[in-house]
C-alpha cells in the first residue's frame, strides 16, 4: 500500500503569517488558562487544546498537537475541596486526543512523549458504591523523564512509570513500571528491558533552540519556495492525491 503525505502548498510568506497568528492565539487565549506555560512551544491547531481547572503547568519547549476530531484535554479538578494539579516538564510531546485528568496530582517529567488518544488519570471519577459521588478514590500518577506512552494507552491512578520506559499501544497500566523497560497489554505486563545508556531524547533535540528554529525556517524556505498563492487556493478548491 502506498502512503501519500499531503504536501504543504502554502507559499513561504503565508506560512510565516499563519505561524504568527498561531502565536498570537496561544499568547492571548491559551496561555492565560495555564498556571504556567513555558517558553519556546510549538502548537499545531491550538484551538483544539482545551483546559478545565486552574492548576495546570507545562514547562519550556512543549509540542502540542490538536485536531478537530481529537482534542487535547487537560482537566484539573478544583471543585468541592479537591485541588487537582497537572505538572508537565520540558520538551514534552502531546498529540491529538490525549486526555490528562487530575483530582489530586499528575506529574510528567521532561522529554515525555504521549501518543494519540492516550488517557492518564489519578482518580476513579465516581464512588464505587455511591455512583453519584464525584471523583471517588485518588492516587497520584508520576511519569519520570523520557517516558513514551503509546497510542490509546491508559495510565491508571497510583501508577509510577520509571525513566525511559515505553508503554505499548492500547495498554492498560494498573501497576508501577520500572525504569528502562517496555510494558504492554491489558493489564500491562513486562515485555523486555531497554539498555541503560544515553538516549537521544527530545532534550537533545532542543539543546540549541535558536539554531533549531533557524534550521526549520531554512527548510521552509527551500521546500515552499516554488509555491504560489494561486496554487495553494487551487489545492483547497480542487484537492487531489497530487497536492
Amino acid at each position: 500500500m502506498e502512503i501519500i503525505i499531503r504536501k504543504d502548498n502554502r507559499p513561504y510568506w503565508l506560512k510565516k503569517i499563519t505561524n504568527r497568528l498561531i502565536n498570537i492565539y496561544v499568547d492571548h487565549f491559551l496561555k492565560p488558562q495555564f498556571l504556567r506555560l513555558g517558553k519556546g512551544g510549538a502548537f499545531f491547531k491550538p484551538r483544539f487544546i482545551k483546559l478545565f481547572g486552574t492548576n495546570i503547568s507545562i514547562d519550556d519547549y512543549p509540542t502540542l498537537i490538536g485536531a478537530p476530531d481529537a482534542y487535547i484535554q487537560f482537566t484539573a479538578w478544583n471543585v468541592g475541596g479537591w485541588s487537582g494539579s497537572i505538572e508537565v516538564g520540558k520538551y514534552c510531546l502531546i498529540t491529538p486526543g490525549v486526555r490528562i485528568m487530575a483530582a489530586e496530582s499528575i506529574s510528567i517529567g521532561d522529554s515525555c512523549m504521549i501518543a494519540h488518544g492516550a488517557y492518564i488519570s489519578d482518580a476513579d471519577w465516581h464512588g464505587i458504591y455511591d455512583r453519584a459521588e464525584p471523583v471517588g478514590n485518588t492516587k497520584p500518577v508520576i511519569l519520570k523523564d523520557n517516558v513514551w506512552i503509546g497510542d490509546g494507552a491508559i495510565i491508571c491512578k497510583g501508577v509510577t512509570i520509571g525513566e525511559n520506559s515505553i508503554i505499548g499501544a492500547g495498554s492498560v497500566v494498573t501497576k508501577n513500571v520500572p525504569a528502562n523497560t517496555i510494558f504492554a497489554g491489558n493489564p500491562a505486563r513486562f515485555v523486555k528491558s531497554i539498555d541503560d545508556q544515553d538516549f537521544n531524547s527530545r532534550a537533545n533535540f532542543f539543546s540549541d533552540p535558536k539554531k533549531l528554529a533557524m534550521d526549520f525556517d531554512l527548510l521552509d524556505k527551500h521546500s515552499l519556495k516554488d509555491n504560489t498563492l494561486l496554487g495553494w487556493l487551487k489545492s483547497l478548491t480542487f484537492p487531489s492525491s497530487k497536492n
